[in-house]
């Protein structure tokens, strides 16, 4: 009987430990924008932990110290199970608060889209295109970079063209110079229209800074080094994006076309790094980015 209860305090004390590795995994997967919270937020995910290895420590002293009894041997045991389940439901709760609010983001991105021609379907392919190259970037790459953060300022990194008149957006024809001052705004503009939204603020420059080049004459002349590291990737996927669809004043190019363009401008406009990624990555995957309702 002792070994029976040795057995289920040590068992409880193992999935306890396990909890708290999970706990913390689950704390680091949360620095998003999906998962940001104020000072109380941060202070109630402190408290979490601090309790979880109180009751870990308890349950040592149990095996260690205390006088051991089968009931309190199955109480510590049932009462990490219970730990863990909560915890399972609550990774999975937020999981899916997670992907429906990014189904909803599509949806109206799409809809945004829509009222340009020249835009219908390339939020969602440049957001696709984007975590394709995050999944294919070196493991030390990705530790940089928060995914969830990463899709939504993906998705989004066009949201600022509502600020831009109609009739610049469907013009039918290449843009004269004072029309191009106009269209350079939309990445601010983007960022203001997404001020109000705090959990943003981490990856407003993603946004603002997604038409920087690598020799530092891109929109606002944003030097190379100031560059956010997300702003390069949604560049490179933008960059294909806007090459491989079609545009009301061109017609859309082929993907060995596509990969023609960017190797010729790699160094200048686009960083070496992400583009020889992107380069490493089958076609077929590249191609099945593009959305369907505009495949061509």
């Amino acid at each position: 009987m002792d070994t029976l209860i040795l057995a289920f305090i040590i068992m409880g004390t193992a999935i306890m430990l396990y909890d708290i590795i999970r706990y913390i995994i689950f704390l680091k997967s949360t620095n998003d924008v999906l998962s940001y919270g104020g000072k109380s937020d941060k202070i109630w995910r402190a408290a979490g932990l601090v309790l979880l290895i109180f009751f870990f420590l308890a349950y040592l002293f149990v095996a260690i110290f205390a006088e051991r009894n089968i009931v309190v041997a199955l109480i510590l045991f049932f009462g990490s199970i219970f730990v863990s389940i909560m915890l399972i439901l609550m990774f999975k709760l937020l999981e899916t608060v997670k992907t429906r609010s990014l189904d909803i983001a599509k949806v109206l991105i799409s809809v945004i889209d829509a009222r340009d021609p020249n835009l219908n379907g390339h939020s969602l392919h440049v957001q696709r295109l984007t975590m394709l190259i995050y999944k294919y970037m070196p493991r030390y790459m990705r530790a940089e970079i928060n995914p969830i953060s990463l899709e939504y300022a993906s998705l989004m990194h066009d949201v600022g063209k509502l600020g831009i008149p109609e009739a610049i957006l469907n013009k039918p024809a290449k843009l004269t110079d004072e029309e191009w001052e106009i269209m350079r705004t939309h990445p601010k503009i983007g960022v203001k229209l997404l001020q109000p939204l705090k959990a943003f603020d981490d990856i407003d420059s993603w946004i603002c800074y997604h038409h920087e080049r690598i020799d530092g004459n891109g929109y606002y002349k944003i030097p190379e080094k100031e560059i956010p590291l997300a702003s390069k990737i949604i560049s490179v996927a933008d960059t294909y994006s806007a090459i491989t669809m079609r545009r009301s004043y061109k017609a859309p190019k082929t993907h060995d076309e596509a990969v023609r363009i960017i190797k010729e401008v790699t160094g200048t406009q686009l960083d070496a790094q992400i583009v020889n990624v992107f380069l490493s990555i089958p076609r077929e995957e590249v191609e099945k980015c593009m959305p369907e309702e505009v495949k061509y």
